[in-house]
């Protein structure tokens, strides 16, 4: 039975039976729109949809509130000029097309930059507490890859801020949400999509959800990679559930392997290091307690940087000439600066560097601006970051590519009735993310989504159908498992769990951060044997909550991305953002007009190159200005 999540929880209608099917009940609900994910960007597009007059509902794959944008803890990049006043939507606009390497979609960009603010203060209206200046306005601290101090945030927690809001939000007015329930595939009636089909992971109990739109906000692909800030949750399905729908992804080559995660110890593995550590003071250093990072500071900015350390500190406080330190340089640029120290030689003793900010600050400055990081090091890793350093290094963290969407109402490009939002969708970032960018981009493209969403139904002439064959057909596929638990003879039955570790190990060694033609199609041959292997995965047990059946179902998505990160990877050859071909480690003009668009046709990925949208005459010029 459905929840209906008001501040008095009560049951929802009780759903009717549904299609047939041997052995099967099927649960069925009716909506206008049907949003896939309860993070910032699915939060956010329900509560649009809703607000438009649309029936909605929302479908998580973990609980509510356990969303991935709680660890976006540095803040929501917005050009508010709260503490530079000079700040603008067109220098935050120049900021992100830079970041992105000129391969962002340029409207994505100017929408996000212009409508940020607008967000954050809606945000604010709804209960959000931010940080405050001493003259009262929402503080903002610095960030990578930004001119200006301009991340509004809640000390380094502002993700969980924003969760805790939009839930509240969308639990007051009354938004149906299923949680624990995993979308398998969208159903379609013709081109237009007609609802989707997914099961309750704790009984096993398959439902169908009727709805004209779907909005996908599914997050990323992390756990196709052995070393990843990302949570069970992110297996690409969005991704995957895009393409099985008929649509396609935008640049699924750049990935962002997130220059500060923990290394050790090994239990906390992956787990993500604010950027707000280094935009607060901490520096990186090498096994010989060197702050490495000015040996790696491009050419444009060489001029304006000190040698030592001393007048590296006098360069960082120099607001004036808004001079940036060298830990604060993108993410891409800061994550290959610590992999080459690594392989140097000049790595911590567990394959990482140092992260030090206690030299840097009194401890209870670090309490007071970075409590979540505190207690994280304390409870977890038995690390004192008040008076020791934290061994950090590269973990893949975000995917920069996703569904080709409409720039103005996230529309996935070739399927009438899906839309995609946040990380799911493709475009806003280019070829790398600013850190603080994520969290804007939720907000922003989550409400567009949705908007969208809604007045696309309230257009519609008449509901569209949902075949029985194609809910037969979803059912069959996701039953095989157990099917295949009591086979014998010659043919192997497969373990789902192994080959997760197989796939993720292909993943981290021959498609991370650093790329070779060789690897990438040696990485391409093995994926496509685990491919083969797949339908081989027995399940045994029954239903009711067993995660290798679930992880049976995530293999067919993770697979599915692998394939288009790879194949991507070695058609782009250059180096771009976080796209670095170390046979090809040049950026390449010609590559800088062209995106790869990613499509399935049934057995395999397919790409083809479509050259970007031309961007208007009066932002161009943004980028010929000195500054």
């Amino acid at each position: 039975m459905s929840v209906s999540m008001t501040p008095e929880p009560t049951a929802a209608p009780a759903p009717a039976q549904g299609v047939p099917y041997p052995g099967e009940s099927l649960e069925v609900h009716d909506y206008d729109v049907v949003v896939v994910g309860a993070g910032g960007a699915g939060l956010r597009a329900a509560i649009g949809a809703h607000e438009a007059g649309a029936r909605t509902a929302i479908v998580c794959k973990s609980l509510l509130g356990k969303a991935h944008t709680v660890m976006a803890e540095g803040g929501i990049a917005a050009s508010m000029a709260n503490v530079y006043p000079e700040d603008n939507w067109r220098v935050h606009f120049r900021d992100t097309m830079r970041g992105g390497k000129m391969l962002n979609q340029w409207r994505m960009a100017q929408l996000h930059a212009q409508e940020a603010p607008d967000r954050v203060w809606e945000l604010e209206e709804w209960g959000a507490l931010f940080d405050r200046t001493p003259e009262g306005l929402i503080s903002q601290r610095d960030f990578g890859g930004h001119a200006y101090a301009r991340l509004a945030h809640v000390g380094d927690r502002t993700g969980l801020e924003m969760i805790r809001t939009l839930q509240q939000r969308a639990v007051s007015l009354g938004i149906d949400v299923y949680m624990e329930c995993t979308i398998s595939r969208l159903l379609k009636d013709g081109e237009a999509i007609s609802g989707a089909v997914g099961y309750r992971r704790q009984s096993g109990q398959f439902v169908l959800f009727r709805a004209p739109a779907v909005v996908l906000a599914t997050g990323g692909i992390g756990r196709s990679f052995k070393v990843t800030s990302n949570s069970w949750e992110y297996t690409g399905d969005g991704h995957s559930l895009t393409l099985w729908a008929g649509g396609s992804l935008v640049n699924m080559e750049f990935v962002q392997f997130h220059p500060t995660g923990m290394v050790w110890p090994p239990s906390v593995k992956g787990i993500l290091v604010t950027e707000s550590v280094r935009g607060d003071g901490g520096v990186l250093r090498n096994s010989e307690g060197r702050r490495f990072m000015f040996d790696y500071i491009p050419e444009f900015f060489r001029a304006e940087t000190a040698e030592s350390e001393e007048e590296g500190d006098r360069w960082y406080t120099d607001k004036r000439k808004n001079r940036r330190p060298p830990e604060l340089l993108p993410r891409d640029e800061v994550a290959r600066a610590i992999n080459s120290e690594v392989k140097a030689g000049r790595g911590s003793p567990h394959g990482g560097v140092f992260l030090d900010i206690a030299s840097r600050r009194d401890a209870e400055y670090i309490r007071k601006r970075l409590p979540s990081m505190y207690h994280q090091f304390k409870e977890l890793a038995e690390v004192d970051i008040t008076a020791e350093a934290m061994e950090v290094g590269p973990t893949c963290h975000y995917v920069m590519g996703g569904v080709e969407v409409d720039p103005d109402t996230q529309a996935a490009v070739g399927v009438p009735g899906l839309y995609a939002a946040g990380e799911v969708a493709g475009g806003m970032h280019g070829a790398n993310r600013l850190g603080g960018n994520s969290l804007g981009d939720l907000l922003v493209f989550g409400k567009r989504a949705g908007d969208a969403a809604a007045s696309y139904v309230s257009g519609l002439g008449g509901r569209p159908a949902v075949a029985d064959a194609d809910v037969h057909r979803v059912l069959h596929e996701a039953l095989l498992p157990f099917d295949l638990a009591g086979a014998s003879g010659e043919k192997k039955v497969e373990n789902a769990y192994e080959l997760q570790v197989e796939l993720q190990e292909t993943m981290h060694d021959l498609v991370g951060i650093i790329r070779t033609q060789s690897e990438l199609d040696r990485a391409l041959k093995e994926i496509a044997v685990l491919r083969g292997r797949v339908p081989d995965a027995a399940v045994r047990g029954g239903r009711v909550y067993n995660p290798g059946w679930h992880l049976a179902m995530d293999l067919h998505s993770m697979l599915t991305v692998s394939e288009c990160i790879a194949k991507a990877a070695l058609e782009r050859r250059e180096s771009r953002g976080g796209h670095t071909r170390d046979d090809y480690p040049k950026t390449d003009p010609e590559w800088g007009t062209l995106n790869l668009i990613v499509r399935w046709d049934g057995r395999e990925v397919t790409l083809d190159r479509q050259p970007l949208p031309q961007m208007p005459a009066d932002l161009a010029e943004l980028f010929e200005e000195k500054h």
